[in-house]
């Protein structure tokens, strides 16, 4: 079937998530035939560097070898089974790996299918845990501004971008919202290098005022991604750890878009050595090849579900395709190839590279505000004006003129309004790296009129 007819076709019987579909109609949706390692190929033979892994999903490069291998040989053998009162060796073996390399205390493991859901599922178990162990007035969850935990009713009501949450506002459950940290426009006027979260007296004075009602607070660890990569210091996690433990408040850990390495550490609160009381795992997890998520808790909290049935103290939340065994295979191989290929002081030397690369070409342009990094995670903040750090209008819509741009030069830009970043597969070379920025700021200095 021909291009146009697929694309026709398309339009026809599919609604694409995150898009206005009118843009469609003078810009088709490449159709995609294949991959492999960081590049993907649309039917005519056109390779796309995914310099965006696929909304952050892909670790180790499309048609990963070991992966394929994983799932497919999980395939003849067992496709899923009902997972309340069953089990099985993927499952099994997924979830002793997963206590082994997380934050210590992190001990049980509870499946579920995509991050929205194990957020749900960490709020779920917060909620009902403090009602169950005589704390009932505890029912309110607090959160950060520009926050991103998912798009169900309980994710969105944690959650503060606008673009998603404003026409459901009703719906939502009534949550207490903190101003979060904005290291690049902050109103402290504090460097980068040497914060030390002097913004955290917000949240201090929120948890101290209202700790009696507060059952857990929920935060992305170091970046909050959909608000454009904004990138917070470890001492924040610090304070909020200390203080969640004074006034018996979980710390939920949402890691779906910073776990598994892309900070530079395997999670992201690795870089304050501190445990949270909910991780909430996904994206990463199958190497970007099936859904799956993970609330990972504490014995304490599990223990209060724990019980026999003179009280109904079970949490009874389930899925379909909880614990599917074709899932738990790739995100066994995944957990797999970390150990096996040292992947994570390979991307040490990645880092530095995507760092070195930027930076030659980004100083002094008048419209890059900022770039900033932390692992395989790089954002270039544009601006209209650099001295005030005036943002451009959401209308002018500038990431997506830059993406189209992009896709022309061979590159998969994902732009989060004003800002362009760069979150590839761990599989780039140099030579990719090279390609990835060249042909972003290419792009970008032609919207820009720039040469």
């Amino acid at each position: 079937m021909k291009i146009e007819e697929l694309q026709k076709k398309d339009l026809q019987y599919i609604w694409h998530p995150c898009s206005q579909m009118k843009d469609y109609e003078e810009f088709p949706p490449i159709v995609i035939d294949r991959g492999e390692g960081p590049y993907l190929y649309d039917l005519t033979g056109r390779s796309y560097l995914d310099a965006v892994s696929s909304w952050w999903v892909n670790l180790f490069g499309h048609s990963n070898p070991r992966i394929n291998e994983a799932v497919k040989k999980q395939l003849d053998k067992l496709e899923h089974v009902i997972f309340a009162n069953f089990s099985h060796q993927p499952a099994i073996e997924l979830a002793e790996k997963i206590v082994n390399i997380t934050p210590a205390g992190l001990n049980k493991v509870f499946f579920a299918d995509n991050g929205s859901s194990a957020v749900e599922v960490a709020m779920k178990l917060s909620f009902q845990y403090h009602q169950q162990t005589g704390r009932g007035e505890k029912t309110r969850f607090v959160a950060l501004t520009d926050a991103y935990h998912g798009e169900t009713l309980g994710a969105l009501s944690v959650g503060d971008i606008d673009l998603y949450n404003r026409i459901y506002k009703p719906m939502l459950l009534d949550t207490i919202k903190v101003s979060g940290p904005d290291c690049f426009r902050c109103p402290y006027d504090q460097e980068r290098h040497t914060c030390q979260a002097d913004c955290f007296e917000e949240m201090e004075k929120t948890i101290v005022d209202k700790h009696s009602e507060i059952c857990s607070v929920i935060i992305e660890p170091l970046v909050q991604a959909a608000a454009g990569m904004k990138i917070y210091p470890p001492q924040y996690l610090t304070k909020l750890r200390a203080l969640c433990s004074d006034y018996h408040i979980h710390l939920i850990a949402d890691e779906i878009a910073v776990g598994f390495g892309r900070t530079g550490q395997m999670f992201a609160c690795n870089h304050a050595a501190i445990s949270p009381d909910i991780i909430c795992l996904s994206k990463g997890l199958t190497g970007g090849y099936l859904p799956l998520s993970l609330a990972v808790v504490t014995d304490e909290i599990y223990q209060a579900f724990y019980h026999d049935y003179k009280e109904l103290k079970a949490f009874m939340h389930s899925h379909s395709y909880t614990g599917n065994p074709l899932a738990c295979a790739a995100a066994v191989e995944t957990l797999n190839i970390f150990q096996d290929e040292s992947v994570l002081e390979q991307n040490k030397l990645k880092s530095a590279k995507i760092k070195e690369v930027v930076e030659s070409h980004c100083q002094g342009h008048p419209y890059i505000g900022e770039f900033r990094q932390l692992g395989m995670i790089g954002a270039l903040e544009l601006v209209a004006d650099r001295e005030t750090k005036e943002a451009f209008p959401w209308e002018q819509r500038v990431g997506y003129q830059i993406y189209r741009k992009a896709l022309q030069e061979g590159l998969l830009l994902r732009p989060l309004g004003n800002v362009l970043y760069f979150m590839p597969p761990y599989v780039v070379t140099d030579q990719d790296i090279e390609f990835m920025v060249t042909k972003a700021f290419r792009a970008l200095n032609e919207y820009f009129g720039l040469s």
